[in-house]
């Protein structure tokens, strides 16, 4: 009984030390001081290229591409998805003090922000490497660019265009297909470029 027992044991901690292997981090560790102040520089910097709006469209000019996603996207591959989501939440909290839309367009950029990289993120916790990231990220500019159409048809469009919304929204239907597209991919491939260098030096860190 007793071999059995510490067998059970054993294999117990077995699983505990893979599960943390994975994550990363241990629950102990995710907030700690280190990762709370790396957390607020990425809050500061995606806060401040968000305001940097690049407009692609002539026929919709308020589509601005911005690459504020860049920095929330590192943060979720170095410190994990949860991070990521908490960093766009008081990024987007922070764009929210002043907005025009009273805080519910940032609301939506949550939503569509969150469906973008939060697969790329787990699948990284899970197994990384660029055979499982690319194909994650290529498969998030889908989710992303899906949920950044419910957002705009049924949140955005209505708050700015009240009951015209549904008509504009489809004559604009395949713009905003293509700018979420080539947003969501141009973002992926700059936290590509940037996330060896950046992993690099937090290593040396310690983080």
């Amino acid at each position: 009984m007793s071999q059995q027992k510490n067998t059970k044991n054993t294999g117990a901690g077995t699983r505990s030390t893979e599960n943390e292997r994975r994550n990363g981090v241990s629950a102990k560790e995710r907030f700690s001081a280190k990762r709370l102040t790396l957390m607020a520089v990425f809050v500061a910097l995606s806060y401040v290229v968000s305001f940097i709006e690049i407009p692609l469209f002539p026929a919709a000019p308020f589509l601005k591409l911005d690459f504020g996603n860049v920095l929330v996207l590192l943060v979720s591959f170095l410190l994990g998805p949860l991070e990521g989501v908490i960093v766009c939440l008081l990024k987007e909290g922070l764009r929210a003090i002043g907005s025009s839309s009273g805080g519910v367009g940032e609301i939506a950029n949550i939503l569509a922000t969150s469906a973008y990289i939060l697969l790329p993120a787990i699948a990284y916790r899970l197994h990384n490497g660029l055979k499982v990231v690319i194909p994650s990220l290529a498969v998030a500019c889908f989710l992303g660019t899906g949920a950044a159409l419910l957002t705009n048809r049924f949140i955005t469009f209505p708050l700015y265009m009240g009951e015209g919304a549904a008509s504009v929204f489809a004559d604009l239907f395949w713009y905003v297909v293509a700018f979420n597209l080539i947003k969501t991919a141009a973002v992926g491939l700059l936290t590509l470029l940037l996330y060896k260098r950046l992993s690099n030096f937090l290593k040396k860190m310690k983080i």
